[in-house]
């Protein structure tokens, strides 16, 4: 893909998948970022991720704690309601989503609108909560009798012993949104709001046909939505190795 962003012309041969000096240019990332403004879609990829990752974490971690910690009425059915909702596909909820967040609420065109429907996720939840449930409980109990609230008991005992987990639904809730398509191309189509990925799609329908080399082109704007996450995989590789592991063996 970096190479075949680099080409003056695309080279479908064997050859084509090695640098050749005298096909190497740095115009396809010009000519895209010319069409579509690469930085603005960064920015709303990173907005967009943002905001889903700040209110995975903080539901997630109050959902968590009160299923692993807290006893009250219906906790084991709100629970198996939890893992029923993880099989349900998120294509199904799609169209009564988009009327109730475009229509009813009239959050079409802005970012609140693109984060809502994925501001709770059900695998950070069951994270949290396995964790959570690896925590003594005597240690909350201690503070309890000590006359600390659950929100001081959270902030203060639970949080800093589950600070894997918190590093885990960082790293693997990231990726969703980053590459997320379907939904931001539903609920924006002001080309200024739009995510990268939903950008590029629309550079690929739209105007790629009238670019000099419409496959470099694309490719270049592959590379820059890509260039993130690499980044980020190689900075914590050990963790995202790690909580792929733990995900598969906690509980």
């Amino acid at each position: 893909m970096v190479i075949g962003s680099l080409q003056t012309a695309p080279d479908p041969t064997i050859a084509g998948a090695f640098p050749n000096p005298g096909n190497i240019t740095g115009q396809n990332y010009v000519d895209i970022n010319s069409r579509i403004n690469l930085f603005q879609g960064l920015v709303n990829s990173g907005i967009f991720a943002g905001g889903v990752i700040l209110c995975t974490v903080v539901f997630g971690v109050l959902v968590g704690y009160a299923l692993a910690q807290l006893e009250w009425r219906g906790r084991g059915v709100t629970f198996g309601l939890m893992l029923l909702v993880q099989v349900i596909p998120f294509q199904l909820l799609m169209i009564p989503l988009y009327v109730m967040i475009a229509r009813d609420y009239g959050l079409a065109d802005t970012y609140a609108g693109m984060i809502l429907p994925f501001a709770i996720n059900s695998t950070a939840v069951l994270v949290f909560r396995q964790y959570f449930l690896q925590v003594p409980k005597a240690l909350f109990d201690a503070a309890r009798i000590d006359g600390a609230g659950e929100l001081k008991i959270l902030w203060s005992i639970a949080l800093p012993l589950v600070r894997p987990a918190l590093l885990t639904v960082v790293l693997l809730t990231f990726i969703g949104p980053w590459n997320e398509f379907l939904w931001p191309f539903l609920i924006t189509k002001e080309a200024s709001l739009q995510p990268l990925a939903v950008s590029l799609a629309n550079y690929l329908t739209n105007i790629a046909g009238t670019a000099a080399n419409p496959i470099g082109a694309v490719l270049a704007g592959a590379c820059v939505l890509a260039a993130p996450m690499v980044l980020l995989f190689i900075i914590f590789q050990k963790h995202f190795v790690s909580s792929d592991i733990g995900s598969g063996v906690k509980g």
